[in-house]
């Protein structure tokens, strides 16, 4: 499969605000563009800018993966995912590779530990049946071990390249230069030393829109387990 950076950001944050913030689910083109951008639970950190969330959401909604979820009378576009129609039903794959496409190759371990939210797994051995499956599916694939693990890690086979694509941006108005030179750490790779460069901050807008996202986000997801 040759899904882009983007793309898999996309779908990976469509699928992990299903399951953890339903109040706000289908998402917003601002909503997911900051689902995208949020510094926790993601690796790397992007800041995508609207046109490539946009260009995302339209190429996965021809494959067929994504689509418009809003009614006629509403105020905003919202999307959702199509992966429970596409790749699979199941609940424990789907939180499998949600966290795969969000923070690139893991240990079972981590998985463990990283999927409590989505659909909680009993034990490592769980764990390993599901990417069993997904394996035998061509979805996730084993990768080496790092040194000083004990623990393989595993990646999903989503995309055909692990580098982010050039649609990555360092915010609105950044100078092209500091933009070629940011450095992503792709998903498997030793992170290479990043090369000096000045500093480039979001428009405020930006930051005050993303921070209102995640402050939304937290809230459901408190209302969430107040009401288990």
């Amino acid at each position: 499969m040759d899904l882009t950076a983007a793309e898999i950001r996309v779908l990976g944050c469509l699928l992990e605000k299903q399951r953890t913030t339903p109040d706000t689910y289908p998402l917003t083109l601002n909503a997911l563009r900051a689902a995208c951008n949020q510094a926790t639970n993601r690796d790397p950190v992007v800041a995508y800018d609207e046109a490539t969330i946009r260009d995302a959401v339209t190429r996965l909604s021809r494959r067929r993966w994504a689509r418009l979820a809003s009614g006629a009378g509403s105020r905003a576009s919202k999307y959702r995912h199509l992966l429970d129609e596409s790749l699979t039903r199941a609940p424990d794959e789907l939180a499998v590779l949600c966290v795969l496409m969000l923070r690139g190759a893991q240990t079972p371990g981590e998985l463990k530990g990283r999927t409590e939210r989505l659909a909680p797994f009993a034990d490592l051995a769980a764990i390993h049946t599901t990417l069993d499956r997904l394996i035998e599916r061509e979805l996730v694939e084993q990768r080496p071990r790092r040194p000083g693990q004990k623990e393989e890690r595993y990646a999903h086979r989503l995309s055909d390249d692990d580098a982010p694509e050039p649609g990555f941006s360092a915010g609105a108005g950044a100078a092209p230069a500091a933009q070629a030179q940011a450095v992503v750490r792709a998903p498997g790779r030793p992170m290479p030393a990043a090369p000096e460069v000045e500093h480039v901050e979001l428009p405020i807008a930006d930051r005050v829109a993303r921070l209102e996202a995640e402050v939304s986000q937290l809230r459901a997801e408190l209302r969430a387990l107040r009401g288990r």
